[in-house]
């Protein structure tokens, strides 16, 4: 398998920069996910390290050698694109086998490689079948399989599900998280779907505007985010962020106004904050609950029931909105007013241009009506 560092990559294109300086190291072995909104520059930067795009400042290393202009060919990399690419007229083990028929490779050889991947992907019933008689799970699979038989150095893969309905994305994100295990090999995989990120990724890479925002495992982006771009775009449904002030600091504790009579006592920052300051609260939805009384208030507008879970909407005066996530039986009803009361040992605060404030977290934070 490989390694890959990549050094002040960056990408022009004219007068417009895709990628503007990305330091990133991808260990042997590691599943790294690229996520970021449309037109982040994730596929862009992918398709860098393939060697498909030119790279314009900065430097690629493959195993610690200088890959910036050595071929796509040479890299021993293999990509499986969002589309299939089959040959309609070749049967799963001739499109899985072709790149080595075209490389001199020995027929015995390609048919042992071809049976190996065709086992790991469970594809040795349709090894004689064409593409237009399977699912289009079933092609994924034997475009993941194109791949294996090359025995890369790396797996690199760009949004491979998006064509797939939502049962069959679950059911390839299950399938590849075991392919990884099994094959222990080094991947790098583009996705705008945070689920697909935060449920497969040993690291999540989050771009925005050809800029890396944080680099981290997924617990720890969506427990710490570095910045309110992070902290609203991971998480299903995102982080609630609720403006408020600084009433009082100290090293052991921070009280906020949220500026309609309630208040939050939170931990002491690490960096100190004078009182008035303007700061965002970030709550996650599950740490909010209904109650008699509490900081939080606000009429429920929208409830979508999950299953094991509940979603509610509620409209906050001012007109912004709070997201609840439940698991209770909980029978607020449509165009009630509620109160809500929060549990802050996970809150997030930041800064009013939206950088994380480092909170202690050895004191434990409470909720003021």
């Amino acid at each position: 398998m490989a390694t890959l560092t990549l050094n002040g990559v960056r990408k022009k294109y004219e007068r417009f920069d895709a990628i503007k300086g990305v330091d990133l190291a991808v260990t042997d072995r590691e599943f790294v996910v690229f996520v970021g909104p449309s037109g982040c520059g994730k596929s862009t930067l992918l398709r860098m390290i393939a060697g498909l795009e030119e790279i314009t400042g900065g430097d690629l290393l493959i195993d610690g050698v200088r890959a910036n202009d050595i071929p796509p060919d040479r890299r021993g990399l293999a990509m499986v694109f969002q589309s299939y690419a089959l040959y309609p007229h070749m049967t799963v083990a001739e499109n899985m086998g072709f790149a080595l028929r075209m490389a001199g490779v020995a027929k015995a050889e390609i048919a042992t490689k071809v049976g190996e991947a065709a086992r790991i992907l469970q594809l040795e019933k349709l090894l004689d079948r064409r593409p237009g008689k399977l699912s289009g799970g079933q092609r994924q699979r034997v475009a993941i399989g194109r791949a294996i038989v090359r025995n890369p150095k790396a797996f690199l893969f760009d949004e491979p599900l998006s064509n797939l309905d939502a049962a069959l994305r679950v059911q390839m994100r299950i399938e590849l998280a075991r392919l990884h295990q099994e094959l222990n090999a080094t991947m790098i995989y583009v996705t705008h779907d945070q689920v697909e990120a935060m449920t497969m990724a040993d690291r999540i890479v989050v771009l925005n505007a050809g800029k890396l925002e944080q680099v981290g495992s997924p617990l720890e982006l969506y427990h710490n985010p570095a910045n309110i771009f992070v902290a609203g775009f991971i998480g299903a449904p995102k982080m609630n962020l609720v403006d408020a002030k600084v009433a009082a600091a100290s090293a052991g504790e921070t009280r906020l106004d949220l500026g309609d009579g309630g208040g939050v006592v939170l931990p002491g920052a690490e960096a100190g904050l004078a009182p008035g300051s303007p700061v965002v609260l970030g709550l996650r939805p599950e740490t909010l609950s209904f109650a008699a009384t509490g900081p939080f208030r606000g009429i429920v507008r929208v409830i979508e029931h999950l299953g094991g879970e509940s979603l509610y909407y509620l409209e906050r005066a001012g007109g912004d909105t709070m997201v609840v996530k439940t698991g209770e039986a909980v029978f607020a009803r449509l165009g009630e007013s509620v109160s809500l009361t929060v549990r802050t040992e996970r809150a997030s605060l930041f800064t009013a241009d939206g950088k994380a404030i480092g909170l202690r977290r050895d004191n434990p934070a409470r909720a003021v009506a």
